[in-house]
């Protein structure tokens, strides 16, 4: 990419703020042959890299049929069409790579809660 390309690039709008521990629903559009079409792909955000930079990507965890799946999205990539966060989860770590030796419950994330509302009591 040329220098003047790169301060072009903009978010792509249809990426919500999520961190590492939610878990994402990202729909993505793939191309077989001259076909195209959208194809989503659900698991758990285990890293975001380089920040804001037009390198930043995530990389998406998943099980299937017993086998971890695991991809590498570009924040920037119009390729993307949208991603929806089905769950927020609660993590003290920025990377997760300590679930690719976790299985089954141990694997699990606990789900972040949020704060309770202040209660204001009316004396009247």
């Amino acid at each position: 990419m040329e220098p003047a390309q790169i301060v072009k690039v903009d978010a792509n709008p249809n990426i919500p703020a999520f961190g590492p521990g939610d878990t994402v629903r990202v729909n993505f559009r793939i191309r077989e042959g001259d076909r195209e079409r959208i194809q989503a792909f659900q698991g758990v955000v285990i890293r975001l890299s380089n920040g804001n930079s037009p390198a930043a990507n995530f990389t998406v965890r998943r099980i299937s049929a017993g086998i971890g799946i695991e991809r590498i999205f570009p924040f920037f990539s119009p390729l993307i069409e949208s991603l929806e966060v089905t769950r927020r989860g609660s993590v003290r770590r920025a990377k997760l790579y300590y679930l690719r030796g976790l299985q089954g419950r141990a694997a699990r994330i606990k789900e972040k809660t949020l704060p309770r509302r202040a209660r204001t009591q009316t004396n009247t």
